[in-house]
């Protein structure tokens, strides 16, 4: 007890080891021990208690015990607020009530993800409903334990990212479904870096057990070396041995489910500002447009006039994950909605207004905005800019995705990435993989900011013009030390503007003949774009580069030109290269300063 009668306050964290709780309640970890053991838990100095059982032993001690809420601006800058606390900023503290945790499965190809959804959806199917749910909206709750769980039935890691680069995100926590008898796949390794930007927790849901060539310790192993720590390890990963295909480990699975909830104490405002993400759409013929929301914040019910995106409407009919007709649904639920005006995107971020005429005209705002916005594409985040917003406190990290051409080379670039960082500066790797810039590589980068580096890859032209739009920085190098140079100069604030590529046309070769004054000259057909007399050429064989460098000659008749554009044909010579062969594609690039 304080001098003035009262009990002294403490804050105390979601979790905290045993060694930190005595230290914030000024006693010996000895005494901490002793307490834990009268009330029948058995820890050692370094275990992490949960809040309530530490609560318990505070207060033995004579302490006033609250939860400690992390600062939102400390957060904010580091970029680790989490999105379920993001939705709940605004929202009285004493109105939030938990809500049920929403998940979604991820993982490679073929590992058992949609028999694992099956396997739950069958093993928790109510009395009555034999033959299970036929039909579903993409989403569906069970109850283990008396607590709802909601799962999301999402295609991948790339419906999931691509939520987030629309501001949403639908799961509080991720089960990455990896096969005992495979073992960690680059599609796996894919999910994690997801995952992991997003900052959810990730539960391993352990397959095909029931295989006879199942080897569950070496996939143990594998995913430590992800980061992945199985908690058997000493880590913090939960990894849950199931077999999907037999319906073995289900309940184990729900329950580590729970307890990682439960660490999270994920809440939301039943009676707040109605808001959530939608997980799917479709044109019904017969219906109109339907989707499927996922209630965040506050209660939907029907007649309730919602925004999401350009697309809004009054509520005609609400549905839950059975398809029975339902009046009002609370933060969590799955719905199946009738009455918006179009088909909105999955992804997009809807809220409740108060009027259809406020609707209307906040969808007239927005659409006026993306005109505006498509007429000029988004600035890239490039290494300069980056270093604008270290040396303004608006980021203290920078966030790279990684792509090398061989193993070799991934793992001395991601070391040396690593001993760049300093105290001021975080470099946070999110994703590094063999195999060259995909679209997947380009979305993750422009849901969590970050830039994609390559080192001897190429991008594809998808990922390019996917890059383009959403104003993502691609760097290719072929010496590793040019790459360090740069990212080190960058965070000097040094960096020169840098050089960027634009293709700017192809051609293929159809024939072949020979010049005294060049040598071996190509006949060609432009296919797209345009070949320039002043650009750099490349030459392509079976997607291979066998020539880089610059158009010597470029005649149209037998006329030197300066251009040739789409579907005329032309002759081009190349500086130091006559080696041309029918089917050969030549693309025709410009050298562009940020």
């Amino acid at each position: 007890m304080g001098e003035s009668g009262r009990k002294k306050s403490v804050e105390l964290p979601a979790n905290i080891t045993v060694r930190d709780l005595a230290q914030a309640v000024n006693a010996s970890p000895i005494e901490v021990i002793k307490v834990l053991m009268a009330n029948g838990v058995m820890a050692n100095i370094n275990q992490l208690v949960d809040f309530d059982t530490a609560a318990v032993v505070a207060s033995e001690m004579g302490y006033e015990v609250t939860l400690e809420m992390p600062d939102v601006e400390e957060e904010k800058e580091t970029g680790e607020i989490p999105f379920w606390r993001r939705l709940i900023a605004d929202e009285p503290q004493e109105k939030l009530r938990p809500r049920s945790p929403v998940v979604t499965i991820l993982g490679h190809v073929d590992h058992g993800k949609t028999t694992l959804l099956d396997a739950i959806r069958k093993t928790n199917v109510a009395a009555g409903e034999v033959g299970g749910i036929t039909q579903h909206i993409g989403a569906y709750q069970v109850e283990h334990n008396k607590q709802i769980i909601t799962f999301l039935d999402t295609p991948g890691h790339a419906a999931f990212t691509a939520m987030r680069a629309r501001g949403a995100q639908g799961a509080d926590i991720v089960i990455l479904v990896v096969a005992a008898d495979d073992g960690v796949m680059p599609q796996t390794r894919e999910a994690v870096a997801h995952a992991k930007a997003a900052k959810v927790p990730i539960v391993v849901a352990l397959n095909k057990i029931d295989k006879p060539n199942a080897d569950p310790e070496r996939v143990k192993h594998q995913l430590s070396e992800v980061e992945l720590v199985p908690d058997e390890f000493g880590g913090d990963t939960i990894v849950v041995p199931i077999s999907a295909k037999q319906k073995k480990g289900i309940d184990d699975l729900l329950e580590a489910i729970l307890l990682v909830a439960d660490t999270m104490t994920i809440k939301a405002n039943p009676d707040g500002r109605v808001t959530g993400t939608v997980i799917e759409a479709e044109l019904d013929k017969t219906r109109g447009p339907l989707a499927t929301l996922l209630i965040q914040n506050g209660s939907l019910s029907v007649g309730d006039v919602v925004v999401v995106g350009e697309v809004c409407g009054r509520i005609k009919a609400m549905f839950d994950y059975r398809l029975r007709p339902i009046r009002k649904a609370s933060p969590s639920t799955p719905v199946s909605v009738m009455g918006l005006s179009d088909v909105p995107a999955a992804g997009d971020v809807f809220q409740v207004i108060s009027s259809e005429r406020e609707a209307r005209q906040m969808v007239v705002e927005r659409q006026q905005m993306r005109e505006k916005s498509s007429a000029s594409p988004k600035a890239a985040i490039t290494l300069e800019k980056l270093f604008d917003q270290f040396q303004s406190g608006e980021t203290r990290e920078l966030r790279l995705i990684v792509k090398a051409d061989v193993q070799g080379s991934l793992e001395p670039i991601i070391s040396s990435l690593k001993d760049l960082s300093s105290s001021e500066i975080n470099i946070n790797i999110l994703h590094a993989e063999t195999g060259n810039i995909t679209e997947n590589d380009v979305m993750l980068a422009a849901a969590s900011k970050a830039i994609v580096i390559g080192f001897s890859v190429q991008a594809d032209s998808a990922a390019r013009n996917l890059a383009e739009a959403e104003g993502v920085s691609i760097r290719i190098y072929d010496i590793i030390y040019r790459m360090l140079e740069d990212i080190e100069k960058a965070l000097k604030g040094m960096l020169e503007p840098e050089e960027r590529q634009t293709v700017i046309g192809h051609a293929e070769v159809r024939a072949m003949f020979r010049i005294a004054k060049y040598g071996m000259v190509a006949g060609c057909r432009v296919t797209d774009g345009e070949l320039r007399r002043n650009g750099k050429l490349r030459v392509l064989r079976a997607g291979q580069v066998v020539y880089d460098g610059e158009v010597g000659s470029l005649k149209h008749l037998q006329e030197d030109v300066r251009e040739v554009r789409q579907g005329f044909e032309c002759g081009v010579a190349a500086r130091n290269f006559d080696a041309f062969v029918t089917g050969d594609v030549l693309e025709c690039y410009i050298i562009e300063k940020n």
